[in-house]
């Protein structure tokens, strides 16, 4: 039943699904905040060229070396060692793990619309004791989804992908009908904003490259392919349908509504603008469909959060007892380590109140480093095998994009990155030391532990200058 392989279809949504979860009902609003109509289609334009190459990336390595599974955390072990594999595959995890914590809040918060007034709340921003009660039943809902095996979590998941991009297809043809190019061309640069066209075109770079997590779904889950083949052509696929959404919905957007009109806009934004357009349905319609999205993309979202422990088990670099596979081909361990840790981020987001957009930057500033290491490992591949040109332009280039997403995040959240990635270290000489008896190290892994004790002494350094500031 369940150890069947999953096709290219259902490979390429959960590409999809894994992108276009909640952050494309929220872009319009998220981008117009930072930039002018201007510094948009240019933060579109790089994000777009980096991260079509990200995903070439995947292609070409799953071509290269079709006998690796896992994705991120093999690619980087492969080419980088051990320590930064596990790296690698402690940072996704992480953005896995908090991203679906993130969606599960999203999701109740919407079911607040329908339930919530003045004097009433109940689902409040998702992190009220009923939305915590529902949440978990959402988890352990899916948790029992996953253990009756991969194909079927994936088959519901492509399912739910049509039912997503129904709105999203609705909100297009509508805003396409609907636009003024003089709402569009007024304050294209955004002037009042004041920062820089570069500082507004960085300030896009971590919302473009949110939307953008997931892209590696595919690759994750290339043990379960039916073809390996499937693999690179189902991440260029998703890439593509998703940048052409992403671009239609917040240029077009811009020309319904002035830019500042819409960067004030209580987020779902995408449901505010298509309420102005065809009334008060349009935000039901946003909405429900707001819900069925995220919910999809939990699913997806889990089911990495497990491969990858599992992966690393395999190899040594997570303790053995993840190692585990069930009748269905479902690696529980891994999953019921994944479950009690999005079970305990949830009862943290109820006692400290936090919310969507809060979980959001805690996750992207994870995936940084595990993006850049996949351009870069393609890189080094191509070189050691001698291929083609425009292989090894290809990494040249997504390596590149990954310097600059790094670069565009700025300090604060490198530093915010560094904090959580330092509890990984203590798990990975746990597991190196239940695997190999004791512990040895390479001279280059000893002088990368040596750089992130060096910054995580300056993370905690700059927290606390943060806590005294304020």
């Amino acid at each position: 039943m369940s150890n069947k392989k999953i096709g290219l279809l259902s490979l390429t949504a959960l590409v999809l699904s894994s992108m276009i979860g909640s952050g494309i009902f929220s872009l319009p609003q998220n981008m117009a905040e930072v930039a002018g109509a201007q510094a948009l289609m240019i933060g579109w334009l790089i994000t777009g060229i980096g991260i079509i190459f990200l995903g070439l990336s995947f292609f070409f390595i799953s071509r290269l070396r079709p006998d690796l599974d896992g994705g991120i955390y093999t690619y980087a072990r492969e080419g980088f060692g051990d320590l930064v594999g596990f790296l690698s595959a402690w940072g996704y995890w992480l953005c896995a793990t908090i991203g679906s914590v993130g969606y599960l809040v999203v999701a109740f918060e919407g079911l607040g619309l329908f339930t919530d007034s003045t004097n009433t709340v109940i689902f409040g921003q998702g992190n009220t004791l009923l939305a915590f009660l529902g949440s978990s039943i959402v988890v352990w809902l899916v948790h029992w989804l996953i253990t009756r095996g991969v194909k079927e979590a994936a088959f519901l998941n492509l399912l739910a992908t049509f039912v997503k991009a129904f709105p999203l297809v609705l909100f297009i043809v509508l805003a396409a009908y609907f636009f003024s190019p003089d709402t569009f061309y007024h304050d294209i640069q955004a002037t009042n904003l004041n920062p820089s066209m570069t500082d507004q075109v960085k300030n896009t770079m971590l919302i473009t490259l949110w939307v953008f997590v997931g892209v590696e779904g595919a690759a994750v889950l290339s043990a379960h392919a039916k073809k390996r083949s499937d693999v690179g052509l189902a991440t260029v696929l998703g890439i593509v349908i998703a940048l052409v959404l992403y671009v239609a919905i917040t240029v077009l957007s811009l020309g319904i509504l002035p830019r500042e009109v819409i960067a004030a806009m209580p987020n779902p934004s995408m449901a505010g603008l298509l309420e102005q357009m065809i009334g008060s349905s349009g935000k039901l319609i946003i909405t429900a469909c707001l819900i069925v999205s995220v919910l999809a993309s939990y699913i997806s979202w889990t089911m990495y959060s497990a491969e990858v422990p599992y992966r690393g088990a395999k190899n040594g670099a997570f303790p053995k007892i993840l190692n585990k596979l069930n009748e269905n081909d479902t690696p529980i361990h891994s999953l019921w380590f994944t479950n009690l840790v999005v079970q305990f981020c949830l009862v943290l987001v109820f006692m400290t109140g936090k919310s969507y957009n809060a979980l959001l930057l805690i996750s992207t500033s994870m995936i940084l480093v595990p993006y850049f290491l996949i351009g870069a490992y393609l890189l080094k591949l191509s070189i050691q095998q001698n291929s083609p040109w425009y292989i090894k332009l290809t990494g040249l280039l997504a390596s590149t994009y990954g310097l600059w997403i790094l670069y565009a995040a700025g300090l604060d959240h490198l530093l915010l990155s560094i904090l959580l990635y330092v509890p990984g270290v203590g798990i990975y000489f746990y597991s190196r030391h239940q695997h190999q008896g004791k512990l040895r190290f390479s001279q280059k892994e000893k002088m990368l532990l040596l750089f992130i004790a060096i910054a995580f002494m300056l993370a905690i350094y700059n927290s606390i200058m943060q806590v005294n500031w304020h």
